[in-house]
């Protein structure tokens, strides 16, 4: 209602301010016709002056005996003249008067417009204040409405999902105390159950610990034939039979895995000497000594370490060797900040030094 009220001010004003231009043009040309009768008066006045001058200096040059037929006719004539001056001056004046009470009227109905212009302009400001207000309380408004929107959206979620929650409750078995009463059997067979499964859970625990206790036997080095005498009392003679075929049977797989490990690892440090030039082994932890396979002298050996255990970040130590070679490490460990390319660079330096001798 508001904006529709602000809306209707606007044309108001709009068809005011319209009404207003019209009456001011309407103003100016009424001005600009007064100022040209003004003007016209004024010309008509000189014209009649100059007429008198005239018949005047006329006048004067006539004898007595041609003056007076000259005369009477001159003064028909002036009379003449005179009331059609006096018509032509009232119509001016009549015209002037009315030209002028139009100009009046105009200017007194431009002021009545200018006020109402400016009443309808506080009206338009009144309106436009009270429209912001309420615009205003519509946001706050509409800002609850949403949050409680959210609000009631989130309670249904949650009645929903307890409802859902009740009836897998429901389904499971559950119930109310307050309203269902439930009659349990002397010689319940769930109870039964729980029981024997308890039972059967005990002895799995203590068959549990006595394998332990065998297992840290066994640990400790000794004699197995002693050892199981001495957990005897737990075991069973065909249990500690079978537990010494297991022992037999791993203490094997594990001798076996450590010949193929040997072996695979000597392979493996035959094919990188092969590949790569160097002999890496280690010396400490987290050392490693690199021979390359084109050194002149046995002791010519390059010493890394590794900051962590998982060799992230190697550093090159000071050997009698690396002090030989300081233009190669100053280049690429220094500058370029790569030991592959400082040890390809090593390798062809020490390749082309035999081929050369």
């Amino acid at each position: 209602m508001l904006e529709k009220a602000r809306q209707q001010l606007q044309e108001e004003i709009l068809c005011v301010q319209s009404q207003l231009l019209d009456e001011k043009k309407k103003r100016e040309h009424q001005e600009a016709l007064v100022r040209r009768l003004q003007k016209r008066v004024v010309l008509l006045t000189k014209e009649r002056d100059g007429m008198r001058a005239i018949l005047e200096s006329y006048d004067s040059e006539l004898t007595p005996a041609e003056h007076s037929p000259q005369l009477s006719r001159r003064m028909r004539e002036a009379e003449d003249m005179v009331q059609k001056l006096h018509a032509h001056n009232t119509e001016l004046e009549a015209q002037l008067s009315q030209v002028l009470e139009e100009v009046g009227n105009h200017k007194q109905r431009a002021e009545m417009l200018e006020v109402e212009m400016k009443v309808l302009k506080s009206q338009q400001c009144t309106a436009e204040q009270s429209t912001v207000i309420t615009k205003e309380e519509v946001d706050t408004l509409r800002l609850k409405i949403e949050e409680l929107e959210a609000e009631r959206s989130k309670l249904a979620e949650e009645n929903r999902s307890l409802g859902m929650q009740l009836e897998k409750l429901t389904l499971q078995g559950d119930y109310d105390p307050s309203r269902t009463k439930v009659v349990h059997f002397s010689m319940n067979p769930m109870s039964l159950a729980k029981q024997q499964r308890k039972e059967e859970q005990q002895q799995l625990q203590e068959e549990c610990e006595r394998l332990r206790e065998l297992v840290r036997v066994l640990k400790g080095g000794g004699s197995i034939s002693g050892n199981l005498e001495g957990v005897g009392a737990f075991q069973s003679p065909q249990e500690v039979a079978e537990l010494k075929k297991q022992v037999e049977s791993a203490e094997l797989k594990n001798q076996r895995l450590k010949e193929v490990f040997q072996t695979k690892i000597q392979e493996f440090r035959k094919v990188c000497y092969t590949l790569t030039g160097y002999q890496i082994d280690i010396t400490t932890e987290n050392q490693y000594r690199l021979s390359s396979i084109y050194a002149e002298h046995q002791g010519d050996c390059l010493l890394f370490k590794a900051s962590s255990s998982s060799g992230g970040k190697m550093q090159l130590l000071e050997t009698e060797f690396s002090r030989t070679i300081r233009e190669l490490i100053e280049l690429h460990l220094l500058r370029q900040d790569s030991i592959p390319a400082f040890l390809s660079a090593l390798t062809l330096d020490l390749f082309s030094r035999q081929t050369i001798a």
